[in-house]
């Protein structure tokens, strides 16, 4: 039986201050913002800093290249959904054991197929662990590499493999793409300073030994399932099984031993039974209003499955069609419209619904915030949606 009942509006309220998204509520850092949240968003690699951006009072460029690059406090790995996550170095191990670690066997097992399939090798994993190790050397060498360069490293990562022969999705993909991916599933190697901006994905590799010499520690599987349920529960709950299996990507037959390892309360949401840690319970009051222009990909409005109470009816236009979403404008706990930028680098945006004068001020404000800090440069999301494309113009 439900403990109590949490509403939209108190939902809202915690989102407001545990993804420090209210004035009040602001993270000290870009590692408290990516500890809290449990990892900033990376796949566009412009993301995270437009993320801390909207989290912590007067941050700079310089000072996220500085948490990323030259003195790693935030690590690009891989994690949840096999997704690319920023997070500090004590979150580094629950995201290898937990999600990425869990990936690297199957992948094994799928590249020495191909390899054997296309005639390249008639030993996949003898293969796979010759290319391997030489391609970590090459980087160890070279301190950081780029993927163009380790192909000149080591020739066999060259090679190219094709699928779907005859067919329109069919095409063909380096060899390189697959050993690094499986590396870095590894935890052997990850994606240091790209090679351009800040908004560039073209990643330098480096080894996980040269930025965490002590390397990732030693954490069982079912360990890290549970420390990430239970954190992904603190800053993001209430939420319900079908949340958490769309956020992290497990099967349900990992997902429902780390939720039964907790001392969970079960909560009645707008849709059900619902789950929060059990000493979680007390009434979240809402902190006052407040506005923000999260980019595509943020966290925040990634977070759940189950999405309605913070963006209703509001889909079209502001997700692609895979279900990625843009960036967006935020009042009060909920995506009110989506934002872009004009050729001249002017913030833009557009409004879904009237959230009348103050929440219309407020909104201006961030948007003459974030263009300032942008200070002319053009982000443009990885995956652009509909209402970013017609702002953009």
């Amino acid at each position: 039986m439900a403990s109590r009942r949490i509403g939209v509006e108190e939902r809202r309220a915690r989102l407001a201050s545990r993804h420090h998204l209210h004035p009040e509520h602001r993270a000290s850092s870009p590692v408290e913002a990516a500890r809290r949240q449990v990892g900033l968003h990376t796949s566009d690699p412009a993301t995270p800093f437009l993320s801390a951006w909207a989290r912590v009072e007067d941050l700079s460029i310089n000072d996220m290249e500085a948490c990323l690059y030259d003195h790693p406090s935030l690590f690009r790995i891989l994690g949840m959904r096999r997704t690319l996550f920023a997070v500090p170095s004590d979150l580094v191990p629950l995201l290898h054991h937990g999600c990425s670690l869990p990936l690297a066997a199957p992948e094994m097992r799928r590249l020495a197929g191909y390899l054997e399939a296309e005639g390249i090798t008639d030993d996949g994993h003898g293969w796979i662990a010759k290319v391997g190790h030489a391609t970590v050397d090459a980087i160890m060498n070279r301190g950081e590499a780029l993927a163009t360069e380790l192909r000149e490293d080591v020739p066999e990562l060259k090679e190219t493999l094709t699928f779907g022969r005859g067919k329109r999705w069919g095409g063909k993909v380096g060899v390189s793409t697959r050993v690094l991916f499986l590396l870095a599933a590894e935890g052997r190697i990850l994606r240091g300073r790209p090679r351009g901006t800040w908004r560039s994905g073209q990643y330098r590799w480096t080894t996980m030994e040269r930025v965490l010499p002590a390397g990732i520690p030693e954490v069982a599987p079912a360990v890290a399932r549970r420390r990430l349920v239970e954190r992904w529960l603190r800053a993001y709950g209430p939420g319900t099984e079908a949340d958490l299996k769309w956020w992290t990507g497990w099967t349900l037959r990992d997902l429902r031993p780390a939720l039964g390892a907790l001392d969970l309360a079960e909560v009645e949401v707008d849709t059900g039974p619902a789950w929060v840690m059990a000493d979680d319970l007390d009434p979240v009051r809402s902190p006052g209003r407040w506005a923000a222009l999260l980019p595509g990909l943020d966290s925040t409005v990634m977070g759940w499955r189950e999405r309605h109470w913070y963006l209703g009816d509001r889909w079209d236009g502001l997700f692609d069609r895979n279900g990625n979403a843009g960036p967006t404008v935020w009042w009060c706990g909920r995506v009110v419209g989506g934002w872009g930028q004009r050729p001249d680098g002017s913030v833009v945006h557009r409004l879904t619904e009237d959230i009348g004068a103050e929440g219309k001020a407020a909104v201006a404000r961030s948007a003459r915030d974030l263009e300032v800090w942008l200070s002319g440069v053009r982000v443009t999301p990885r995956f652009p949606t509909p209402i970013f494309r017609e702002l953009s113009r």
